[in-house]
């Protein structure tokens, strides 16, 4: 059974950071990038970044290049979002998700490609 775990989400102040972790299982690593994306309310959902642990390449997303860096350790099938300087409006529901390492080369943050999808943990930056 594929899974994607997302955990680390909380309540913190702005200024402030948080890291998220995504466990994945069921599917073999290497063949699938992981993304991150987000959902605010009454918005739709914006891709972050995203990570190629097999080929060891990262991508952002203008809206967090410089305060949101991306990673994983392979020996566990992590994949990390360690966010900094975090605004109000950095307030959603926060997801991982795994695409398929064809289309990462395309469009690494193209959410119609990725196959799997975790359930999102909220991340709350109060001002």
């Amino acid at each position: 059974e594929v899974q994607l775990v997302e955990s680390g989400g909380g309540l913190v102040q702005a200024g402030g950071s948080l890291r998220l972790s995504c466990a994945a299982s069921g599917f073999t690593f290497d063949d699938y990038a992981i993304g991150w994306f987000r959902q605010a309310p009454g918005k739709e959902r914006e891709g972050l970044s995203c990570i190629s642990s097999s080929i060891g390449s990262t991508y952002y997303a203008d809206s967090v290049k410089g305060r949101f860096t991306i990673s994983s350790d392979n020996a566990k099938n992590t994949v990390y979002l360690q966010m900094n300087s975090l605004k109000p409006e950095d307030t959603a529901v926060y997801y991982c998700a795994a695409v398929l390492m064809f289309y990462y080369y395309s469009d690494p943050l193209d959410q119609i490609k990725y196959d799997y999808w975790g359930q999102g943990t909220q991340v709350t930056v109060s001002s």
